[in-house]
């Protein structure tokens, strides 16, 4: 009986549970990038079928988080996960199963859902299982290594299942990992008691109808037109949606999203850089995923192969980030990772389908060897700033932030490679777009977090 207890406190085993969630919702952006064109081929996707594969289980991911992060404190957070890694489990399998396009994007929209479930629920069951300190941010920077070692393996991994049992492996792969996190969720992790509170469901609605409004003009636009009739009523529908949400969430008294944390600098600057970041990371796999496959000529494993040198470092800065956290402030950090990513991608603005794979490798390398920083940093600073008491809705406004920057850097290099269709200017024009975000989240990292983690010290020291 001593073992079993001592096995069931273990960290290590309470960090697995809650990690499976995460890294199923990593390989699931990464993977699919790669298999995008054995699912063209195989289902007669178009490349917007293809972006809304990708785009659509990441905008009703989006869509939901901020919901997913109420239903979690109403409802207990371990209540909450369990449901999302069942769902997940669920449309898994529907995936694999996907005899058409259409199918396969509806599957997508219901893993979105699961992953939205237990996205919050997992920060949030985190920062209660560890609730001194110290440790919890050591746990934060190994949980992040976890998750970045799938993001950074998903494109080989993916191409080698895509390679041996075609794009269908790649979901097939979430049945064992779902049935390991639910276990070990059930077994080691203790229930977190939810409370009575009221839900801004009107609220939600219309954040989730204004989010797909947007989806649908940026991943049709190039299709369609810009100005078809189409795209024009996605145009009033978002601005009407928009609109009303904004007067709701003035005068409303359950808010869609905690509008007072924003008042603080600090939790802002957080949420800049988790969309810019997103943005940038998830928008250069898309566009490089199709540039190998397509410009190059490389099958998914090649392609998958190619992209490691490129994502390898995400899992090795999550280490680094565990030891140097205490001793550097999270907004240093992340400036410095942030700036060098800008930096090395305009340093690819005019790649073309002649540039030499080691320069292109190299370029992206450096732009990447910060990430594994980048990301705990901003989650760590995100609780530090919200405090523990608001994390399960923190950890949702930080992750719905990230999964629209996912979003729009999909579907922004997507109206990119649609609009120019030469390989020769189309990636160029996508690296100048991904060196913006990349500053963009620099100058919120330096202006917003740093700034208000030397305030902090000030007062401390006062």
């Amino acid at each position: 009986m001593a073992i079993v207890i001592t096995v069931r406190d273990s960290s290590g085993v309470k960090l697995a549970a809650l990690a499976t969630g995460f890294v199923m919702a990593s390989l699931d952006v990464t993977v699919v990038n790669v298999a995008g064109t054995a699912i063209q081929q195989e289902l007669g996707a178009s490349l917007t079928e293809l972006t809304w594969i990708v785009d659509g289980y990441v905008l009703v991911f989006a869509s939901l988080l901020m919901l997913a992060g109420g239903l979690a404190n109403r409802l207990g957070a371990r209540t909450v996960y369990l449901a999302g890694m069942a769902v997940f489990f669920v449309a898994s399998l529907a995936c694999a199963l996907a005899p058409t396009a259409g199918v396969l994007i509806a599957a997508r929209l219901v893993q979105g859902a699961g992953a939205a479930l237990f996205m919050p629920s997992s920060l949030s069951l985190l920062v209660f299982s560890f609730p001194e300190t110290r440790e919890r941010t050591r746990m934060l920077g190994l949980w992040s290594a976890i998750v970045a070692t799938s993001a950074a393996l998903g494109p080989t991994l993916g191409g080698l299942l895509v390679s041996a049992f075609s794009w269908q492996g790649i979901f097939l792969l979430n049945l064992p990992i779902g049935v390991l996190g639910i276990l070990l969720t059930r077994w080691c992790i203790a229930p977190v008691e939810g409370r009575r509170i009221r839900l801004a469901v009107p609220g939600h609605v219309l954040w989730i109808v204004a989010l797909a409004a947007l989806s649908y003009a940026l991943i049709e636009g190039p299709r369609l037109g810009w100005m078809a009739r189409p795209l024009l009523v996605a145009y009033v529908v978002l601005g009407v949606t928009a609109a009303v949400l904004v007067v709701r969430e003035r005068r409303a008294d359950h808010l869609v999203m905690p509008w007072n944390l924003f008042r603080g600098a600090g939790f802002t600057g957080a949420n800049l850089v988790g969309f810019s970041f997103n943005f940038a990371v998830y928008g250069s796999m898309f566009m490089l995923s199709l540039y190998f496959q397509r410009a190059r000529g490389a099958d998914p494993f090649a392609a998958g192969l190619m992209l490691l040198p490129m994502t390898i470092w995400f899992p090795l800065g999550n280490l680094v980030y565990s030891r140097v956290s205490g001793r550097v402030p999270n907004g240093i950090l992340l400036t410095v990772f942030l700036l060098v990513a800008g930096i090395a991608s305009l340093t690819m603005v005019g790649v073309s389908t002649s540039t030499p794979y080691w320069v292109l490798a190299v370029a992206v390398a450096v732009a990447n060897i910060g990430a594994g920083i980048i990301s705990p940093g901003m989650t760590a600073a995100l609780v530090e700033f919200a405090g523990v008491g608001h994390a399960n809705v923190a950890g949702a406004v930080l992750n719905a932030n990230r999964q629209i920057g996912t979003l729009v850097g999909v579907a922004a290099m997507s109206v990119v490679l649609g609009t120019i269709t030469d390989w020769d200017r189309g990636p160029g024009v996508s690296f100048l777009l991904l060196g913006v975000a990349y500053l963009a989240g620099a100058a919120g990292a330096w202006w917003l977090i740093a700034r208000s983690e030397r305030g902090r010290a000030r007062n401390v020291r006062r």
